[in-house]
């Protein structure tokens, strides 16, 4: 996977050589892939692929790449952030190959209370008799919303150097 240690940013959208639309959209899902998103809708007519949103990696989860910076991986460990990808291959003007552009927005769950979660639910105690309660857990009283941040620029220049590279090849 490609970094964005690029010095200059790769323009969005990207210029791809290819008369191949499979050999296009295929090279794009493989990269997408690699970023650990799932695919929610490919659509060939409209030429878009969106992706599920999936969490911000942490400081913990080195191995996920989404967090192109280290800002990015701070604030997963201390927020709850979600992305979600959509990218559009559409034809060049002069059909001499393919515009691909890359869109990765950033959102942050907004909890509207705290969680009614207990460790001590949880575990089992030494003076009480063994109950069989087997969903001790609570979880949280209401579903979480999630406020738009904008457009992920860093992860957006990551995933666009790692199509580059594999359309080079």
């Amino acid at each position: 996977m490609g970094g964005v240690a690029q010095q200059s940013p790769l323009s969005n959208p990207l210029l791809v050589a290819s008369n191949s639309d499979d050999l296009v959209w295929e090279r794009a899902v493989d990269v997408l892939h690699s970023y650990h998103f799932e695919i929610a809708r490919e659509n060939r007519l409209a030429r878009t692929i969106e992706t599920q949103p999936r969490v911000g990696a942490s400081l913990m989860e080195p191995w996920h790449p989404d967090a192109a910076t280290m800002a990015d991986r701070l604030e997963g460990t201390t927020q709850s952030i979600r992305r979600t990808v959509v990218v559009s291959l559409q034809p060049s003007e002069e059909r001499t190959g393919y515009l691909v552009s890359v869109s990765v927005f950033k959102e942050k769950e907004n909890l509207v209370g705290l969680a009614a979660n207990s460790a001590g639910a949880a575990t089992f105690q030494e003076s009480a008799p063994l109950q069989r309660d087997l969903d001790p857990v609570v979880g949280q009283t209401s579903n979480s919303s999630w406020i738009p941040l904008g457009r992920d620029l860093a992860l957006e220049q990551s995933i666009l150097q790692s199509l580059y590279e594999v359309y080079s090849r």
